[in-house]
C-alpha cells in the first residue's frame, strides 16, 4: 500500500511540475507579445529532473511530456478547415498566407516551448543534449515507445540541429599539451579503436598524427565529436600500423606525408545522434590539412565494416543451409572448406565466425580469402536499405561524395574487427572535386561511385554466389 501511495504522490508531484513548467501556448494574436516563463521556472525542470533516477523515472517523466504536451489536434482541425475555405473561396492571397501562417503556428508542439526556454538558460543546452541522449537510449531499448516519444524526439532533433549548426561550432587541435581532461574525454570517447593506455594516447596525438574535434560556443572545450587522422605516404591498408604499439617518432618529416587516412571519427555525445556534425567535421579538417600541409593529395578513411560478420552468419543460418552452402561458396571452395573444418553442413563454419576461431587455423584463412572479399563487396555495394548502403559506415562516407575505393584482407586482425568484419576493412576516397558530384548522385539517384576492385569484386559476386 506504501509504495502505491508514494508512487501515485510522486505522478501527482511531475503533473504539477510540468503544468508549471512548460509554458502554454498564448493565443496567436498575442504570441509576439507574450511574456517568457520565469527562468526558475524552466531551472526547476532542470532540477527535477537530474534529480529523478535514470531509467523508469524518467522514461515516465519523458513519456508524460511527449503525451500530455504536444500539438493541439483540435486547434490544428480547425485551421486547416480555415486554409481550405480560405482556398475554396478564392480570397486574396494575404488571407491565404495568415490562415497558413496560423495553422503553422498552431502545429508547434506545446513542449517546444520549454524546449526553447531551457535552451537559454545557462548550462541548458548541454542538459537538452542529456535529455536528448536519455530519449534516444529509451527508444533503443523500448523503455519509453510510442508515437508522440518518437514526434518529441524528432522535435528535439531538429531544434539541436539548428543550435548546432556550423556557425556556432569551433575546430580544435588535441594534442599532447591539451588540458587532461580533454585527453581523458577523447581517450573514453573512442568507439571505433579503443584507447590501450597513455602511451597509446600519447601516440594518437603525436608526430604523423592528428586529433581535432568541434566544440560549441555555449560548451566551450566540450569535444562533440572526435576525429583521427594518420598522415602516411600511401594509402593504409591495414589498421595495425596506425594503431600499434610503437613509441612515438620524435619529429615529422614532412616529405613523407602525402596522404591524411581518417582512421576514426567518434561522435561523444548520444544526444547528437542524427545531428549532421560528422560531415562538417571531416570538410573542416580537409581545409585545415590542406593549410598546415598543402602537398598531400591523397585523403582517404580506413573504415571498420560492423555487421558484416552478422549478416554472414545470417546467410549460412539453417533456414538458408541450402542457400548458404552452395550459393555463397563455388564448389571447389566448400570443398576445401568442409575438409578443413570436417564438416559438410555450414554449422561448423558458423559456429567458427561466431567465435573468431577460424583465424586460427592458416589455411581456413587462405580459403575464406576469396569468397569473403567478394560477399564482403557485395554487403557493401549491393545491400540496401530503402535504396541507399545498408552498412551505415559506407551510408555516412557516399552522402558526403566519397568513392567505395579499396576492401582489405586482414586489415584488423583486433578481436574486435574479427568479430565484426572477418577482419576486413574498407577505404572511402575523398576526390575533393567531386565529392559534391558524388554526394548528389548517391542522395539523389542511389548510385554508389566505386573502384575498379570492388565492382570487379562485386562482378565476382555475382557469377560465383547467388543471393
Amino acid at each position: 500500500r506504501g509504495s502505491a501511495g508514494a508512487s501515485s504522490a510522486c505522478a501527482a508531484g511531475m503533473e504539477d511540475l510540468l503544468s508549471r513548467s512548460v509554458p502554454p501556448l498564448p493565443p496567436y494574436e498575442t504570441k509576439e507579445k507574450a511574456p517568457p516563463p520565469a527562468e526558475l521556472r524552466s531551472a526547476e525542470f532542470v532540477q527535477y529532473y537530474r534529480a529523478l533516477a535514470a531509467g523508469p523515472p524518467r522514461a515516465e517523466l519523458l513519456t508524460r511530456l511527449a503525451r500530455d504536451f504536444g500539438v493541439d489536434h483540435g486547434r490544428v482541425a480547425e485551421f486547416s478547415a480555415k486554409v481550405l475555405q480560405a482556398r475554396e473561396q478564392q480570397r486574396e492571397l494575404g488571407a491565404l498566407l495568415q490562415a497558413e501562417d496560423r495553422l503553422r503556428y498552431y502545429l508547434n508542439p506545446q513542449y517546444r516551448g520549454l524546449f526553447q526556454h531551457l535552451g537559454r538558460l545557462e548550462g541548458g543546452l548541454r542538459f537538452l543534449v542529456e535529455l536528448r541522449g536519455d530519449l534516444v537510449e529509451g527508444l533503443a531499448t523500448k523503455a519509453v515507445d510510442g508515437p508522440h516519444v518518437k514526434e518529441m524526439n524528432g522535435v528535439l532533433k531538429n531544434m539541436l540541429s539548428e543550435w548546432f549548426s556550423t556557425g556556432f561550432l569551433n575546430l580544435e587541435r588535441v594534442t599532447w599539451q591539451s588540458p587532461c581532461e580533454v585527453l581523458q574525454k577523447i581517450s573514453d570517447s573512442e568507439a571505433v579503436h579503443p584507447v590501450r593506455n597513455w602511451v597509446d594516447m600519447k601516440r594518437r596525438v603525436g608526430s604523423y598524427r592528428r586529433c581535432y574535434f568541434f566544440s560549441h560556443c555555449a560548451i566551450p572545450g566540450e569535444p562533440l565529436i572526435v576525429l583521427h587522422v594518420a598522415l602516411t605516404s600511401d594509402i593504409s591498408s591495414s589498421i595495425q600500423a596506425i594503431v600499434k604499439e610503437a613509441p612515438p617518432v620524435e619529429t615529422e618529416d614532412a616529405d613523407k606525408i602525402t596522404t591524411a587516412i581518417f582512421y576514426s571519427i567518434s561522435l561523444t555525445q548520444q544526444g547528437l545522434q542524427g545531428v549532421e556534425l560528422g560531415t562538417y567535421l571531416i570538410k573542416r579538417v580537409v581545409k585545415e590539412l590542406q593549410k598546415e600541409l598543402p602537398q598531400i593529395k591523397a585523403f582517404s578513411t580506413l573504415s571498420p565494416i560492423p555487421g558484416f560478420t552478422k549478416w554472414l552468419v545470417g546467410l549460412l543460418s539453417p533456414q538458408t543451409k541450402e542457400l548458404g552452402r552452395n550459393e555463397l561458396f563455388t564448389e571447389s571452395e566448400w570443398q576445401e572448406i568442409s575438409e578443413i573444418t570436417g564438416d559438410s553442413t555450414a554449422e561448423t563454419l558458423k559456429k567458427l565466425l561466431n567465435n573468431n576461431e577460424w583465424v586460427r587455423s592458416e589455411k581456413l584463412v587462405q580459403v575464406l580469402h576469396a569468397p569473403f572479399m567478394r560477399l564482403c563487396a557485395w554487403y557493401l555495394y549491393g545491400e540496401k536499405h530503402r535504396g541507399y548502403a545498408l552498412n551505415p559506415v559506407a551510408n555516412f562516407h557516399l552522402q558526403n561524395g566519397s568513392v567505395m575505393w579499396r576492401i582489405n584482407w586482414m586489415a584488423d586482425t583486433s578481436p574486435r574487427g574479427i568479430a565484426a568484419s572477418c577482419g576486413m576493412m574498407v577505404n572511402y576516397r575523398y576526390f575533393l572535386d567531386d565529392t559534391a558530384t558524388n554526394s548528389a548522385a548517391y542522395l539523389g539517384t542511389k548510385q554508389i561511385k566505386a573502384s575498379e576492385q570492388v565492382l570487379s569484386l562485386v562482378s565476382q559476386f555475382q557469377q560465383n554466389s547467388k543471393l
